[in-house]
């Protein structure tokens, strides 16, 4: 999607991201819900669980898996999402040194790639069902109404929203620029407010 403007200084974006969409498939194939910050609830459509023993139990176990996994999801979050890079194979060299992690990927990387490429054709089909209606109009309009209670333009700031079929209606903002969004969170504006407006406040 493009980049949206509130017409200050106020710059956001609205997507999902494939990269988000196949560390969390991971996270569901190997059993290990509850794991990361922020902690994320199952994917939408379950994903289906595998055994993970034999393929990591030379190289740390699940207690090796879990550290790897969560490392991994922390160096995602810890930059813009929109540039965080897609380990591919023969390599992964995106997962140099997650020997357990890597393990996994191997074994589920053409799944992992067609789930996450199934939700991005759905996730675009839902985007243009929303018509005027859009994210990036709610986001914007929000903005302008905290611009006229604080009777000034917003502070220059950036915001990432990335949208996740996720089970629930919940986001999570992860300081500095990045909300996480459950998909259908925008099916029901008054929670999506209560979400959304702090976090635009204290940006702005």
């Amino acid at each position: 999607m493009s980049p949206a403007d509130s017409g200050y200084s106020a710059y956001f974006t609205v997507d999902t991201s494939e990269v988000l969409l196949v560390a969390l498939y991971l996270r569901d194939c190997a059993g290990l819900q509850g794991t990361g910050l922020p902690a994320l609830p199952p994917l939408l459509p379950p994903v289906r669980r595998a055994e993970t023993r034999q393929l990591t139990k030379r190289v740390g176990g699940r207690a090796a898996l879990r550290v790897e996994w969560e490392a991994w999801w922390h160096t995602l979050l810890a930059h813009r999402v929109g540039d965080a890079v897609l380990p591919l194979p023969p390599d992964f060299e995106a997962l140099d040194g997650m020997a357990a992690l890597k393990a996994l990927l191997r074994a589920h990387f053409g799944t992992a790639m067609a789930w996450a490429a199934e939700r991005c054709a759905e996730y675009a089909l839902r985007v243009g069902s929303r018509g005027a209606d859009s994210m990036d109009r709610l986001l914007a309009r929000i903005i302008q109404e905290c611009e006229l209670e604080l009777g000034r333009p917003a502070r220059p700031f950036t915001l990432e929203v990335v949208e996740l079929p996720l089970v629930g209606q919940r986001a999570w903002w992860v300081e500095p620029d990045t909300l996480l969004m459950c998909q259908d969170l925008f099916d029901d504006e008054v929670s999506l407010r209560s979400y959304v407006e702090p976090v635009i406040r204290a940006l702005v």
